[in-house]
C-alpha cells in the first residue's frame, strides 16, 4: 500500500477516536448490492489499495483487515504488502466472518447503511449482541459497561474523501419488445400478479439488474454494466422510478427520446434522492414486499418509518428468477452475440498465434487492446462485461489477475497464455476464457490443461433430472481434479444475463448449498481452473443453455446446450489422459466450431481454424 493509503486510513482512525467508534466496516459493494461499483462507492480501493471486486474493510483503532475469497488471495497479498492490513480469508474452513471478528473487538461499529444490505447489518447487530454479556467485556471509563452499538453513517468517508466522485449519470437507452421478448408493461402487469398473490401492494426493488430488465432500460452508470442507477416502486396502480435528476433524464443520441417512451408506459420518473417522500406517501397504501437480501439498511430504515411493521412483507425478489430464465427471443439474441463474439476470438487467437510465431514482441496489455478492437468492430458491441484478463505464465495463476497498462508482463514463446473476457451487445452478454499454449509447454502444464478440460466436458455433457441444483452438479467438474488431489477456490459457473450484468442468480454452480433448480432458459458458466503460484494458471470455460432433455417413466430430464463458439487449443492435450467419449466431444466441438463460423471468417483465418480443429 503506498503512503497515501496509510494516511488516508490514519484520517479515518482519527474520525473513529473523535467519534467514539471502536470500528469502522467499509463495504465494497454499493446501495443497490452492486457486484462491481461506480468510481463513487469504490471506497475499499480508495482506502486500502486493493483493487479486487469482492472485500470489506474493518479498521479499528489498532487493526486493519480486508476479508476477500479465494479469487483475489494472491493478489490481496501483493497488494497490500507492507500496509499492516491483514488478510482475512474466507469461503475457507475455520474463516472468521466480520460479525464474529467484530464481536470480539469492538462494541460500537460505524458503517455506511446505504452501502450494507438489511441482512448484512443485522447480523452484525446480533452478533455484538450474542457478546453483551461476555464477563470479559471492557468498561467504559465511568466504570459501566459499554452497550453495543451499530451506527449508521451514510456517505461515512465523505468528511476525508475530498473530490469523491458523484454519483453518475449517463444516457439512458430502451430496448423494444423485439429485442426482449417482453415489452415493460406486459413484465410490470406480471409483477402486479406476483403482488395481489402475496396479498401486497406495492414492492420496492434497488436491485440495478432488476429494475433495468423490468423497465427494458439500459445505461452507463457503471463500467461493463449497462445499468441505471435508481430505484423503482410498483404499486397496483403506478410505477415510480426514482433516478439520478430525473427531470432531466439524459438520453441516448441513438435512441427514441428514453423520457417521452417512459413516461407513456405509465411510468413517473423521480428524483433519485426523493425515495424518503415516496415511501411516505406509499405507507398509507397498505403492504409493502421487499428483499433484505439486496436492500440497502438505510433504505430499509424508511421503510419501516412509512410502514407498520406488520404490513412489510419480507422474500427474495420475483424478478431474480424471471430473468434468469431467458425468453425465445433473449435466447436466439444470446446465440447471434456468442457467434459475433466467437469470430472476434478466432481472429484474435490467431492474429496472436501469427504474431508470435513471427517473433513480434506483444504484451499482455497490447493482446487485451487488440482483443477489444475486434469485439468494437461488431454491430451493436456496446462494450465488454468486465474487464479483460489476459495472464501470461505465473500471472494466470490470479483468477481475476488485473492486466497493468504499463509493465505488463511479454507473452514469451513458451508456457500457457490465458484469457478471459467478454462483450455487451445490444442483443447478449457474452463471458469466454480460453487457455492457449504460445510455446512448448511442460508435462505439469499439460496435465493441469487435460484434466481442467475433463471437468468442463463433464459438466458440459450433463443430463439430470429436473429440480436438480446447480451445487449438485458442481462436482462433475471437479471429479477428475479431485482423483489427483487438485481443486480450485472458485465457483464453477454463475448466471449470464441478457445484455446486463456479466454475473446474475439466482442459478449457480459451485460447492455451496444453493438450492435453486437449473431451469430451462437459464444460462450458466462451465468454468473449472488449476492455479499454481509463481507457475500458471488453467481455466477453460464455455457458456451453457439449459434445455429440456425428455421425460421418461422417471420423470422430467434436463441437459445443457453449448453457446459458446470458440476452438478448443488440443496441443497440450495429454490423449492418455481422455477416454473416448471425452475425445468425441472434443472433436465433435471443435468441428462445429469451424463449420458454424468458417463461412464469416477471413479466408487466413478461416485456414488456420480448419488446422487447429483438425481431431485428435
Amino acid at each position: 500500500m503506498s503512503e497515501i493509503h496509510h494516511q488516508r486510513v490514519e484520517a479515518l482512525r482519527a474520525v473513529m477516536a473523535g467519534r467514539g467508534w471502536d470500528a469502522v466496516v467499509i463495504s465494497g459493494s454499493d446501495p443497490h448490492s452492486s457486484e462491481y461499483p461506480a468510481p463513487r462507492w469504490k471506497q475499499v480501493e480508495w482506502l486500502s489499495g486493493f483493487t479486487g471486486e469482492a472485500g470489506d474493510l474493518v479498521v479499528t483503532r489498532d487493526h486493519a483487515g480486508l476479508w476477500t475469497d479465494s479469487r483475489y488471495f494472491i493478489q490481496a497479498v501483493s497488494e497490500l504488502e507492507g500496509s499492516g492490513i491483514v488478510l482475512h480469508k474466507t469461503r475457507v474452513p475455520d474463516a472468521v466472518g466480520i460479525p464474529q471478528w467484530l464481536a470480539s473487538n469492538a462494541r460500537t461499529v460505524a458503517l455506511d447503511g446505504t452501502c450494507f444490505t438489511a441482512d448484512a447489518v443485522r447480523e452484525i447487530e446480533e452478533a455484538l449482541f450474542s457478546a453483551e454479556d461476555d464477563p470479559e467485556e471492557e468498561l467504559s471509563v465511568s466504570g459501566i459497561r459499554k452497550r453495543p452499538e451499530v451506527v449508521d453513517v451514510p456517505d461515512l468517508l465523505d468528511v476525508i474523501w475530498n473530490e469523491r466522485p458523484d454519483i453518475p449519470r449517463t444516457p439512458v437507452t430502451t430496448l423494444d419488445e423485439d429485442t426482449t421478448g417482453e415489452s415493460r408493461l406486459q413484465k410490470i402487469v406480471w409483477l402486479r400478479k406476483f403482488l395481489m398473490k402475496e396479498n401486497c401492494d406495492c414492492i420496492l426493488l434497488t436491485a440495478l439488474d432488476e429494475i433495468a430488465w423490468l423497465l427494458n432500460v439500459r445505461g452507463q452508470d457503471i463500467e461493463y454494466n449497462p445499468l441505471v442507477i435508481s430505484y423503482l416502486l410498483v404499486t397496483l396502480d403506478d410505477v415510480f422510478w426514482y433516478v439520478k435528476k430525473g427531470s432531466d433524464l439524459p438520453e441516448d443520441p441513438d435512441t427514441v427520446d428514453s423520457e417521452t417512451e417512459i413516461r407513456a408506459d405509465g411510468v413517473t420518473i423521480c428524483r433519485y434522492d426523493a425515495l424518503a417522500d415516496g415511501l411516505l406517501q406509499a405507507g398509507g397504501a397498505g403492504r409493502i414486499y421487499v428483499d433484505p437480501a439486496t436492500l440497502n439498511h438505510s433504505v430499509y430504515s424508511l421503510v419501516s418509518d412509512s410502514f407498520d411493521e406488520k404490513d412489510i412483507i419480507s422474500g427474495p425478489s420475483p424478478v431474480i428468477l424471471r430473468k434468469a430464465v431467458k425468453n425465445a427471443v433473449e435466447i436466439a439474441g444470446m446465440k447471434e452475440a456468442f457467434h459475433v463474439d466467437g469470430i472476434a476470438m478466432e481472429r484474435f487467437l490467431f492474429w496472436l498465434d501469427t504474431a508470435l510465431a513471427s517473433g513480434q514482441k506483444i504484451t499482455e496489455w497490447d493482446a487485451s487492446l487488440k482483443l477489444t478492437s475486434l469485439r468494437a468492430e461488431i454491430p451493436g458491441y456496446r462494450g465488454n462485461s468486465f474487464c479483460n484478463i489476459s495472464a501470461y505464465g505465473h500471472n494466470a495463476a490470479l483468477p481475476h489477475y488485473s492486466t497493468p497498462e504499463h509493465g505488463s508482463s511479454v507473452i514469451e514463446p513458451q508456457g500457457l497464455y490465458l484469457t478471459d473476457s467478454g462483450g455487451q451487445y445490444l442483443f447478449g452478454t457474452t463471458d469466454i476464457t480460453r487457455t492457449v499454449p504460445v510455446g512448448e509447454c511442460s508435462l505439469l502444464e499439460k496435465e493441469d490443461y487435460t484434466i481442467v478440460l475433463k471437468g468442463m466436458i463433464a459438466l458440459s455433457r450433463a443430463v439430470f433430472p429436473k429440480g436438480t441444483a446447480g451445487c449438485q452438479l458442481d462436482v462433475l467438474a471437479r471429479e477428475p481434479l479431485w482423483k489427483l488431489r487438485r481443486n480450485f477456490g472458485h465457483g464453477t459457473g454463475h448466471g449470464l444475463g441478457f445484455y446486463l450484468c456479466v454475473h446474475e442468480g439466482p442459478q449457480d454452480i459451485r460447492q455451496n448449498f444453493n438450492r435453486q433448480p437449473l431451469l430451462p432458459g437459464m444460462v450458466t458458466s462451465d468454468e473449472p481452473g488449476i492455479y499454481r503460484e509463481g507457475q500458471h494458471g488453467i481455466r477453460h470455460e464455455n457458456i451453457l443453455l439449459c434445455m429440456e432433455a425428455g421425460r421418461s417413466g422417471f420423470g422430467e430430464w434436463f441437459r445443457f446446450e453449448t453457446l459458446t463458439l470458440c476452438h478448443i487449443d488440443t496441443a497440450p492435450v495429454l490423449k492418455d489422459l481422455m477416454t473416448a467419449d471425452e475425445i468425441e466431444w472434443l472433436n465433435s466441438y471443435n468441428r462445429h466450431v469451424y463449420e458454424t463460423l468458417s463461412p464469416d471468417l477471413p479466408q487466413e483465418v478461416s485456414e488456420w481454424l480448419r488446422g487447429k480443429s483438425m481431431p485428435i
